[in-house]
């Protein structure tokens, strides 16, 4: 597996990424265990978790196999700023929170830093000064190796960019959803990403499933949209334009002789700013079909013809 450059920094991560969002749910510690090792043996590195994932135990999870590895084998990124209250999440990005979040983080993780650490979501209460002031806190006590975003927008890139630089850091990655379902982040993100230096992380490389072409003709029952807890993420991609960009996929993998899977990510792997693309597996089959794309390269007229296909909406001031 390729490793790539996260942006301009010195850190270098693989060209596909394990996400463990259903780990310690969906996913139980011996399919997760199976992953983690055919992830590592294909040479994966990049491990993306959270604490907000299955409430810190996707982070338990991956704390359990990291005593399997040597440490420094191992891209460990983590993300705060989503809060479990009594009343169900919500956004905290304070200062207080953040670390706080961090400390329990690596103590789940049973690790003294992590590699990554990134705020998860914007917080609209909490100014963006004390947010960066928490990431700088982390980095100097060695809690964590580089900072970055999350679903943020490219305004806050810039500020956090330029606010970090100041104290004599970068902002390493950005974290944003990316695929040919969804490819807002190309009129104002992804050149932020690449004008800053930033490395940009790709969640939900598929379409949230879509992109397997497993929803073409029906839901399937041990699926994502069949899920009580997780339809509603799959929902927005079972609508008539994203079915009509699976259907442009899957006649391109057709004439490739490859799967609609392994269209998807090699266009995505592709893109120009992306270090990474996260792949969620939910088993390890899953997981070995998403590992089976990475010798594609889409031909020109291929790649040419997706883009035209699943092109997003753009307008003033991104084009005139």
């Amino acid at each position: 597996m390729e490793l790539r450059q996260l942006g301009t920094t010195g850190m270098r991560v693989s060209e596909l990424g394990l996400g463990t969002m259903t780990w310690g749910r969906d996913t139980d510690e011996i399919d997760a265990a199976e992953q983690f090792r055919d992830f590592l043996d294909a040479g994966g590195t990049l491990i993306d978790t959270s604490a907000s994932y299955a409430d810190g135990a996707s982070e338990e999870v991956v704390g359990s196999l990291l005593t399997e590895v040597r440490r420094e084998d191992v891209v460990i990124c983590t993300k705060a700023g989503v809060r479990s209250t009594s009343r169900g999440n919500m956004l905290d990005a304070s200062r207080g929170a953040v670390l706080g979040s961090l400390d329990a983080s690596l103590q789940r993780l049973g690790t003294d830093h992590v590699d990554l650490f990134l705020v998860q979501n914007p917080d609209p209460r909490t100014p963006l000064e004390e947010t960066l002031s928490a990431l700088q806190r982390a980095v100097d006590s060695g809690r964590a190796r580089y900072v970055g975003l999350s679903n943020h927008a490219a305004w806050q890139q810039a500020r956090a960019a330029t606010l970090l630089e100041q104290a004599g850091l970068e902002l390493a990655a950005v974290e944003m959803e990316y695929s040919l379902l969804e490819r807002g982040v190309e009129r104002e993100v992804v050149p932020a990403a690449l004008a800053l230096g930033s490395g940009l992380v790709a969640w939900s490389p598929l379409g949230r499933g879509v992109l397997t072409g497993k929803y073409r003709r029906t839901i399937p029952a041990d699926s994502r949209a069949a899920s009580t807890h997780l339809s509603g993420f799959v929902q927005p991609y079972l609508d008539q334009e994203s079915s009509a960009i699976v259907e442009a996929v899957a006649i391109a993998a057709e004439g490739l002789g490859r799967s609609v899977l392994e269209v998807s990510l090699a266009w995505l792997r592709a893109r120009p700013g992306v270090s990474s693309a996260l792949v969620g597996a939910r088993t390890p089959g899953q997981l070995r079909t998403s590992l089976a794309a990475l010798d594609l390269e889409l031909p020109p007229e291929v790649g040419a013809a997706l883009d035209e296909v699943s092109a997003p909406a753009t307008g003033y001031p991104e084009r005139r």
